[in-house]
């Protein structure tokens, strides 16, 4: 005879089935991690001794940085460009030239990660676009006037190298240059002296022939760039011995033709010379 627990085992078990399908799943957890967040922190300029300029972009006061993160208050403008001339991308400040220049509409990361330093021995190419913005913001031979003036009080300058000068160049330009010599004078030589030892004089009239950056490049390297300047010694290389903070390499041209001169120099540059 069959024991009688038995005959009930099946009505147990099928009593426990029903009871565990209403339960809920089983939730394997709410979070695997627990660590903290890791700290916003920013790099900064360290050149004024009021203003600060953030890598994200905002300008405050050196006393209301915040100490921990270094960072400005995000309560003013970003990408401010207060005090600055747009069109030609220079300031009168250091800090929002760096702020304006952080700008993606106006700075490319694409264009400026290829750019150089300065010397291939000692730089190579820009690591992001803050760096870029701080080194371009720091006067360059374009500044300044017999290495004690500046040439305007928009002396921070952020343009990123351009291929055309402010006049337009085209296929006809060898011929506008007939008859001319063009030579590359040594460091420091105004054009008028690099004709001179030529046995021949400067030409004024075509200076602005060759004040492109087309025309730079076919003569120069101009490795580091071409850039607009008011130097009277352009256009000109900047040499490569030339101090970091002149932007050794860079080729310039100058914004306005009206003000090319044949008896310009730069200790630190070599011009391109019309001579006849």
């Amino acid at each position: 005879m069959a024991n009688p627990s038995l005959l009930f085992l099946p009505k147990v078990l099928c009593a426990v089935a029903a009871f565990c399908a209403c339960l809920p799943a089983p939730v394997s957890a709410i979070r695997k991690e627990t660590g903290f967040a890791a700290p916003i922190m920013c790099r900064r300029t360290v050149q004024g001794r009021h203003l600060i300029s953030d890598d994200n972009g905002y300008v405050c006061s050196s006393l209301s940085i915040d100490p921990w993160s270094h960072c400005c208050p995000r309560t003013g403008a970003r990408f401010s460009c207060q005090g600055c001339k747009l069109d030609l991308q220079c300031c009168n400040s250091y800090e929002y030239c760096v702020s304006c220049c952080l700008d993606p509409s106006r700075t490319k990361e694409r264009d400026v990660l290829k750019l150089k330093v300065a010397k291939p021995v000692t730089a190579g190419t820009y690591a992001n676009i803050f760096d870029f913005c701080m080194g371009r913001c720091r006067h360059s031979s374009a500044s300044v006037v017999h290495e004690n003036a500046y040439v305007s009080d928009f002396h921070h300058c952020f343009m990123v190298q351009q291929n055309l000068s402010a006049g337009s160049t085209d296929s006809n330009y060898g011929s506008r240059l007939a008859g001319i010599s063009v030579i590359v004078g040594r460091q420091g030589e105004p054009c008028s002296s690099t004709c001179r030892a030529k046995g021949q004089s400067c030409v004024p009239s075509r200076l602005s022939e060759l004040n492109k950056c087309q025309i730079l490049q076919k003569y120069m390297r101009c490795r580091s760039g071409c850039f607009p300047s008011l130097g009277p010694d352009q256009p000109a290389e900047v040499v490569d011995e030339a101090p970091t903070s002149l932007n050794p390499g860079a080729c310039l041209y100058m914004q306005t033709d009206e003000r090319l001169t044949c008896d310009g120099s730069h200790q630190h540059t070599r011009r391109v010379c019309p001579c006849a």
